[in-house]
């Protein structure tokens, strides 16, 4: 298996490229630079406030907080994060994500401290998102992060059923757990009852019927459900614990930190850790449900400047005596099926929270703790995402998942993310340690060393130890079974290969299919691979002393010379025999795509189709005048005649005539390649369709639209195929597969389309990603 050299590659073409305008204005309709309020926005706004409230009060009580405190941060992440994020519908406020971490900050260090964590933490995000460190942020596995949020929303929801049952939370969720029998045995009947009844009215809300139901679910569950408990609270339990405000007079501000300085430390990195992964997953969700809004035109979100406008919001509340801020999911999707359009809605819901306490202090001191808390316990039980469990548990990373959250329950936040990494990392190593490599001795005295897996630096002891096993001068044949060969196995299988053939024996390295691996070149021609024309390289001329011509000439001197000699036998064969190919291949005409690289095929196994933009006309869309049936009769003669067993789409990034369509005007000449273009518009038009959700890549929303695009065609064309008389013919007779596929060029890396409930997801071939379709 010959090494990859470093290779001087020509510069692509320069794409198109959506360019934002230079001052937009906060709501982000580009019309200038006033903040203007819309109709939409101020609706939405209350909507948003009149959930924001409960949760927020709820969240102060949960880790025993000044009530106050949520109610500013509230205030401040709403105008201060709805400001100056990069997400124009993300709304921020006090995070059930911190619940724990608050808590534990609290108990140790006092509030005053707390919120001098909180400003650190605020400005450790500012220079995070100055870094431009939020996509690496959302690099760490999924699992790890949705079980660490999982271990979270199981601690507040064992803490908040003590205040539920009538007593008080632990200090930690052990603790919380041990105490739960005590607890029941001395319960009395009106904080349980009220809590029922909030969690009752929270449930049946979404689903009450007929015209007055369809009018009452425009008030948010959990302000519905707050209401009603404090209403039968006020008559049929007047004794109970309810909420007291302290006055503003004495609310207070931060302090420099006491305490030790690594535990000072510790909790700033946590608190900057989950506050900045929850807002950018919020973020990224919310640019999702946007999306499938068809009147909704907000860009998507800039996580940089997201996470720069959560810290200064975070510094701003600490500053300010509020408690942590992060993004929050629900009461952004709230804001999103509101119908938001930018970003007054979310400063405004700041100003009506803020005004609320300071003008409805006497009304919030009638809400029962228990109704707070049930609604609290709600959200945390909601953060175990079955969803997420089932996929997890498909990609095989359901230890690292209990892991996390294990750690979290037991250790704490930062030590439950630290105990996941640890365990990605072990079971990492433990698959690319997977290799089985076997000597076996041949009829004809041939030995066959098999080497299934991935040839890593880990495998390096048991592939010589192999090695070895074969007589000197005797002929081998090495067949490698992997996909990745790193360079201590390379050097290796080299010097091994290069001893034996000194004393007299052959060997011959095979690929899975027992097709020959070409031989790695002399050190005096180390630079030169057989493939390397790909690459646009030669290693003794210059690039600009070169004719096209003499360009195609030693290319072809090239191929004669050394891989010619290769595949001469089996070019005879196919000669012979005629071809057989088991797939049609329709990709773009993109000189990057290089199909037989990319699919590890050789001669006789594609039968490949390339045009602009990897489009599959429909039945009769290529009979109008001046268009061809090329790809029409490709198609008939590839199921027909040939009888291929699969079809497979392929798009790729950065297609150029995606942008084309992206960025075409409609008083542009019709030129050839424009009335070719007009058979991607189906795809453009699903991509703004309400009806279908958008493809998702490896667990994450494409890039930018341009990507959204280009995975969207593939699915579009699959559909174009299923019109195909020949194709739906041996579809239904179950001799034929149709196969979505997007290689993304930058990155090296092949995607395959898998239906996942009624959603395209491409995932990774050769790589453990993981699709998240519940974000």
């Amino acid at each position: 298996m010959p090494a990859c050299v470093p290779t001087r590659a020509q510069p692509p073409a320069r794409p198109h490229r959506i360019r934002r305008p230079r001052k937009a204005m906060p709501d982000g309709d580009g019309s200038g630079n006033r903040f203007r309020i819309k109709g939409a926005d101020l609706s939405a706004s209350i909507t948003v406030f009149l959930l924001a409230v409960p949760m927020s009060l709820g969240l102060a009580v949960a880790i025993n907080a000044p009530l106050e405190a949520s109610l500013v941060a509230a205030g401040i992440g709403g105008i201060v994060a709805g400001l100056l994020g990069g997400s124009r519908l993300l709304v921020s406020g006090p995070s059930a994500g911190l619940t724990v971490v608050s808590a534990e900050m609290i108990q140790a260090y006092g509030w005053r401290t707390t919120c001098a964590i909180t400003v650190c933490a605020g400005l450790l995000q500012v220079a995070l998102g100055s870094l431009k460190a939020a996509r690496s942020a959302l690099a760490v596995s999924p699992a790890i992060v949705h079980g660490t949020l999982a271990g979270i929303g199981a601690a507040i929801a064992l803490a908040q059923l003590h205040i539920v049952l009538g007593g008080s939370p632990q200090s930690s969720a052990v603790a919380n757990a041990l105490a739960l029998p005590g607890q029941l045995a001395q319960v009395r009947p009106a904080a349980p009852l009220i809590g029922a009844l909030t969690l009752a009215v929270l449930l049946l809300w979404p689903r009450l019927p007929g015209r007055i139901g369809r009018g009452l679910r425009r008030i948010p569950a959990a302000l519905a459900c707050v209401v009603v408990a404090t209403g039968v609270a006020a008559f049929a339990a007047p004794g109970i614990a309810r909420v007291e405000l302290p006055s503003w007079g004495s609310h207070v501000l931060p302090e420099l930190p006491h305490g030790p300085v690594l535990g000072i430390l510790t909790a700033v990195l946590t608190v900057t850790l989950v506050a900045s992964l929850e807002s950018l997953l919020s973020a990224v969700a919310v640019d999702r449900l946007a999306a499938e809004r068809p009147d909704c035109t907000v860009p998507r979100a800039d996580l940089d400047r997201e996470l720069r406008g959560q810290g200064i919001a975070n510094a701003v509340s600490g500053l300010l005596g509020g408690m942590p801020v992060s993004g929050g999911a629900v009461r952004s999707s709230a804001n999103v099926r509101a119908g938001a359009t930018g970003r007054a809605s979310t400063v405004l819901h700041g100003v009506w929270v803020l005004l609320a306490a300071g003008l409805l202090v006497t009304v919030l001191e009638w809400i029962p703790l228990a109704a707070l808390a049930a609604l609290v316990m709600m959200v945390g039980i909601q953060m175990v995402n079955f969803a997420h469990i089932r996929n997890v548990h498909k990609h095989r990373e359901f230890l690292v998942y209990v892991a996390s959250i294990g750690g979290v329950l037991v250790l704490g936040v930062l030590q439950g993310v630290l105990l996941g990494i640890a365990v990605a990392v072990a079971v990492a190593l433990h698959r690319l340690s997977r290799t089985r490599i076997i000597t076996e001795k041949e009829a004809d005295g041939t030995y066959l060393v098999r080497a299934r897996g991935q040839l890593t630096f880990l495998a390096v002891p048991r592939l010589t130890r192999a090695l070895g096993h074969v007589p000197q001068g005797a002929d081998t044949i090495v067949e490698l079974d992997g996909s990745f060969m790193d360079h201590a196995a390379f050097e290796a299988l080299q010097s091994w290969q290069g001893t034996h053939h000194a004393r007299g024996g052959k060997v011959r390295i095979t690929g899975r299919a027992g097709a020959k691996v070409a031989e790695p070149a002399s050190a005096t021609q180390s630079c030169c691979r057989p493939w390397t024309p790909w690459r646009n390289h030669h290693c003794h001329e210059q690039p600009a002393q070169r004719t096209h011509g003499h360009q195609l000439a030693s290319g072809l001197s090239s191929f004669q010379r050394n891989t010619a000699p290769l595949v001469r036998d089996e070019l005879a064969r196919l000669a012979r025999e005629g071809q057989r190919p088991q797939q049609l291949f329709i990709t773009c005409a993109d000189s990057r795509l290089v199909t037989s690289m990319i699919t590890a095929s050789g001669p006789g196994d594609l039968f490949t189709v390339r045009n602009i933009g990897n489009l599959v006309p429909p039945p009769g869309a290529e009979g109008a005048p001046g268009a061809d049936d090329s790809v029409a009769a490709a198609i008939e003669y590839a199921v027909d005649i040939l009888q291929v067993q699969s079809i497979t789409v392929c798009g790729h990034s950065g297609c150029g005539a995606m942008q084309a369509l992206l960025n075409g005007r409609p008083d542009a000449p019709m030129t050839p390649l424009r009335r070719w273009l007009r058979h991607g518009r189906p795809s453009l038009e699903r991509m703004a369709s309400r009806r279908y959700a958008w493809a998702r890549i490896a667990g994450r929303l494409p890039a930018d639209a341009v990507e959204q695009l280009c995975l969207t065609n593939v699915v579009q064309q699959l559909d174009h195929l299923r019109q195909h008389e020949s194709v739906a013919r041996a579809l239904a007779a179950g001799t034929l597969a149709l196969n979505g596929m997007y290689f993304h060029v930058g990155e090296a890396q092949a995607y395959l389309l898998s239906a996942d409930d009624h959603e395209e997801v491409f995932e990774g071939v050769g790589v453990n990603l993981l699709e998240d379709t519940h974000a």
